[in-house]
């Protein structure tokens, strides 16, 4: 089970056009931007990444607003981020042990930073509704591979109901209006 006080989220390079050129992306981007309100309400740290921004662009700016108010980005370029001294250092700062991953592409970044941090030990949960690719085989088979190496799969909703984990929480009520 998630626990709050355990959990970190990892944002994972939803940006530029190809944010907007995978499968479902409209779906993404509202499902990721839920993610993020309800990771913020309930106090979650969020690592915020960038796959080489002068390349590929910036974050979505509907993601990008909200991400600024908690968190700083960090900037990769190895598709998995814990390769990155700077970013395995900000993972371990945190001392959580669970970690929520959402982000773009699933067969490419995300798949190789879950790889990352279920190599360091860490819980890892992909939340299949904020996760895309360019096509939808991509993401099929990115999940079946992260499952059957230990990931596990979740969505935005059965996440955050975990993290809750009561309706008496006192973020329960925040949390209701951004999830229906």
């Amino acid at each position: 089970m998630l626990i709050k006080e355990n959990c970190g989220l990892i944002i994972v390079d939803v940006q530029g056009r190809l944010a907007q050129m995978v499968h479902n992306s409209d779906a993404l981007l509202v499902n990721t931007r839920k993610l993020i309100e309800c990771c913020q309400l309930l106090a979650i740290p969020i690592i915020w990444l960038e796959q080489n921004p002068k390349g590929l662009g910036e974050t979505l700016p509907e993601l990008s607003d909200l991400l600024k108010q908690s968190s700083k980005v960090f900037e990769k370029f190895h598709f998995n981020a814990l390769y990155e001294p700077e970013i395995a250092t900000a993972i371990k700062a945190t001392g959580k042990q669970q970690w929520l991953v959402a982000g773009i592409e699933a067969h490419v970044c995300v798949y190789q930073t879950v790889m990352g941090l279920l190599n360091a030990g860490y819980e890892t949960e992909v939340v299949i509704d904020c996760i895309a690719s360019r096509m939808q085989s991509n993401i099929e088979v990115a999940i079946a591979k992260m499952q059957q190496k230990g990931a596990s799969i979740s969505s935005l909703e059965m996440s955050v109901f975990e993290l809750l984990n009561s309706a008496k929480s006192d973020e329960f009520k925040g949390i209701l209006p951004i999830i229906k």
